[in-house]
């Protein structure tokens, strides 16, 4: 559950402008310049009622040791660096996207002098949106590493909802399903599912 909040934030806080987060001090992070732990992911959806305005992915990273990480001068507290990488996905179908990315995308470096700040990936993440409504799914590092299909759940109602009718804009109305289609109960049969599936590839 904390990582379905931490991811929905996340879509949040990339689709909006942060005037907080444009003040905080963020340091030059590089990119691994050789990578190697690449997997692909595939997005399959099933039985939505229609079509969707995008369809977007993106891995999400934070530093995992917090002693290289500056304290604020006032409050005293750690601004964890946290950076995000789009996904380079290819259409196979309405139904069916595939992606890339890495877990090692980022560069272990020593960026506030305090010693090297290790970079570890925490979830990768899909949003299908139409109109002003994003329906969102993700999985954290264990889950993707594990390489089984992780399913979740919406009502067709939310589909054609007055968001979904909505014009988009900067503060767009974000649902998470749920992890079990009998969650909905007597809207059981009037579901769709998106289903995440990583697995190591080697090419």
């Amino acid at each position: 559950m904390k990582r379905l909040v931490a991811a929905t934030l996340f879509i949040l806080l990339t689709l909006t402008l942060s005037a907080c987060g444009q003040a905080m001090r963020q340091p030059d992070i590089k990119l691994n310049p050789h990578p190697k732990m690449r997997y692909e992911i595939t997005l399959a959806i099933e039985d939505a009622p229609g079509l969707f305005d995008a369809v977007d992915g993106f891995s999400s990273y934070q530093v995992s040791n917090d002693r290289c990480i500056p304290l604020q001068p006032i409050s005293g507290a750690q601004h964890t660096p946290r950076k995000s990488a789009p996904l380079s996905l290819t259409r196979v179908s309405d139904k069916l996207y595939k992606g890339t990315f890495y877990v090692d995308y980022l560069q272990d470096e020593n960026y506030f002098g305090l010693g090297v700040c290790r970079w570890s990936m925490t979830f990768v993440g899909f949003s299908l949106q139409i109109g002003n409504l994003v329906f969102s799914h993700s999985l954290d590092l264990n889950e993707a590493l594990l390489g089984k299909p992780v399913p979740r759940y919406f009502n067709n109602r939310s589909y054609f909802s007055e968001d979904a009718k909505s014009k988009r804009d900067d503060h767009p109305r974000i649902t998470s399903g749920s992890a079990q289609r009998s969650d909905f109960k007597k809207d059981s049969n009037s579901t769709f599912s998106m289903t995440l599936t990583a697995k190591e590839s080697f090419q």
